[in-house]
């Protein structure tokens, strides 16, 4: 059986394959759509009390906003490097145009910021961890990197084999050491050189005074959300890289990624200081990152 924060590929409405919203979470920030347009196609949205943050997960176009057009470059896959993003702020209407899949992070802002595009050029890579526990991030809109309000976002590459997420971590309470931050995971795993069909797993899990329990396999297209908890790992099954995109906010006034990890499995975090970074990283960096 599965667990009601686990979310299937494909079950949101046309143009939508992900709706992901805080009524339908049950909680009061984030947000995640993904819309699928075919050739020559649009769609005419407003931000209202959010804030987003648009990239193609494959295709490309454009988003039309306040008079501008922000040109959002093609990409083939998320495997093939970071992508363009554009960001709007709240109270607006837009239009998005082109083909293939957009993300639409989104989380609710009181603040105004400016719209403005993040060439993929400019999209910090960083490598994660070391070992079979190596993952590669797109840091296109962490705190501290992009300035925003509340939302949060970023992309995580683990080459198959691999564990991410990993010492598992939680952000649920407001602390010195910690952010309260709900967070959604959206996935896709890369097929297999035949076309095979690729899968992963996903865990979250609570403590003893907020129990909580997922662990679900996952294949492209689907979600798990994490409204509290210990989330970690996310397992890329071997032979099958995952991708997933975090989109995380939360009612505190500060803006922040504070962690901390489950005590049990922290020392983890040591053993990486004698192993390289695996070898299969970066992957598909345009750049050489």
């Amino acid at each position: 059986m599965h667990s009601k924060l686990y979310i299937p590929a494909n079950s949101a409405t046309a143009p939508y394959t992900v709706d992901v919203t805080p009524e339908s979470a049950g909680w009061t920030e984030s947000s995640l759509q993904v819309v699928e347009l075919a050739a020559g196609q649009t769609i005419s949205l407003t931000t209202g009390d959010t804030e987003v943050m648009i990239l193609p997960l494959a295709g490309g176009g454009t988003v039309e906003c306040g008079g501008e057009t922000f040109e959002v470059a093609p990409r083939a896959s998320v495997f093939d490097g970071p992508s363009d993003m554009v960001y709007l702020g709240v109270d607006q209407s837009y239009v998005i145009s082109g083909e293939g899949r957009f993300a639409i992070c989104g989380a609710r802002a009181k603040r105004s910021f400016p719209n403005r595009r993040v060439a993929a050029a400019d999209v910090a890579v960083e490598l994660r961890g070391a070992g079979n526990c190596s993952r590669q991030v797109h840091n296109f809109g962490t705190a501290g990197v992009f300035e925003a309000d509340s939302l949060i976002a970023c992309e995580v590459i683990t080459p198959g084999g691999n564990w991410s997420s990993y010492p598992a971590h939680k952000h649920d309470e407001t602390t010195a050491t910690e952010s309260e931050l709900e967070e959604i995971y959206y996935f896709e795993i890369a097929a297999g050189p035949d076309g095979s069909r690729g899968f992963g797993y996903h865990r979250v899990y609570g403590t003893p005074d907020r129990p909580i329990e997922v662990l679900e396999e996952v294949r492209t297209g689907d979600v798990v959300l994490v409204p509290h908890g210990y989330h970690g790992p996310s397992v890329a099954a071997p032979g099958y890289h995952m991708y997933y995109l975090n989109v995380m906010a939360g009612p505190g006034a500060e803006r922040a990624w504070k962690i901390v990890d489950d005590p049990e499995h922290t020392w983890l975090r040591g053993t990486w200081d004698n192993q390289a970074v695996d070898p299969r990283l970066p992957l598909h960096d345009p750049r050489g990152a």
